[in-house]
């Protein structure tokens, strides 16, 4: 009995050690790494949801200063990068009589090659506007088409031809013509990326159920549905305990329910 007491004792205080606990939860705890993706995408969900609520002119607005901080800050890191202080190739100045063409091809490369604010500034304003319009156009047409990402285009496309001053000395047919170019080429990359990425047969019967799940951050549930047959005919008679057996969460569960409510364009006959 006294040769095993010093191994009891040992055996006891390896279970009452602090870093027992902690190995258990490297073997068989959570993945911190996982909840706290877990906890974006819920805080993101719960932001598209609010968003989703919000009248149209409230979520441009919101849109649109998440687009201009978003560009901003990349303009700004590109403007860094080339900043005339580090450029191998500095901007020459131009002539002091320059014709008027000479300054806007001036303007136009000031523009290009600015600095951190002056790039800050232009992209923040083309994405801003690109995301504002984006979601009016997504609102007002009820899906995300080739017409409005091409209004979202030609919108950002003029403001940045104006704020930038890439247009003297014909600023308005400038814009014009820089908004009908960034349309053009954003409808072309929409219709290759809709080409590649184009539905099966099938998938045309979800289209509003992948709209209303896109909407509120919870497109991961689109399988759940399919898996459970609800398609677009089923959306007016959804309730609580179909959502529940295709093992669909509480919480997702109610912004479904509260969407479909509160929308009647959804779940109306097409």
């Amino acid at each position: 009995m006294a040769d095993g007491k010093p191994g009891e004792d040992s055996a006891v205080a390896l279970m009452t050690s602090p870093s027992v606990p902690m190995a258990r939860g490297l073997r068989g705890g959570s993945n911190p790494l996982e909840e706290w993706s877990g906890h974006v995408k819920a805080i993101e969900a719960g932001f598209r949801a609010w968003m989703a609520k919000q009248p149209i002119h409230i979520e441009a607005a919101v849109a649109t200063a998440v687009g201009a901080v978003q560009g901003g800050a990349l303009g700004g890191l590109m403007g860094s990068l080339t900043a005339d202080g580090g450029s191998p190739f500095p901007m020459p100045q131009p002539p002091p009589n320059a014709n008027p063409e000479a300054m806007a091809s001036f303007k136009q490369a000031q523009a290009l090659a600015g600095g951190p604010l002056v790039q800050a500034r232009n992209f923040a304003v083309m994405t801003g506007a690109n995301a504002g319009i984006s979601s009016v156009m997504r609102r007002i047409r009820g899906q995300e088409d080739i017409q409005g990402s091409m209004a979202a285009a030609f919108g950002s496309g003029a403001l940045f031809s104006i704020v930038s001053g890439v247009g003297t000395p014909n600023p308005v047919v400038n814009a014009i013509t820089t908004g009908v170019a960034f349309a053009v080429f954003q409808g072309g990359f929409f219709m290759i990326g809709q080409k590649f990425s184009k539905p099966s047969s099938e998938d045309t019967y979800y289209s509003r159920t992948r709209s209303m799940l896109h909407k509120l951050g919870l497109e991961k549930y689109e399988k759940n549905f399919k898996r459970g047959l609800l398609n677009d005919q089923t959306l007016p008679l959804l309730t609580d305990s179909a959502l529940r057996d295709v093992k669909i969460p509480p919480g997702p569960r109610l912004l479904i329910l509260d969407q479909i409510k509160r929308d009647p364009e959804l779940v109306r006959a097409k």
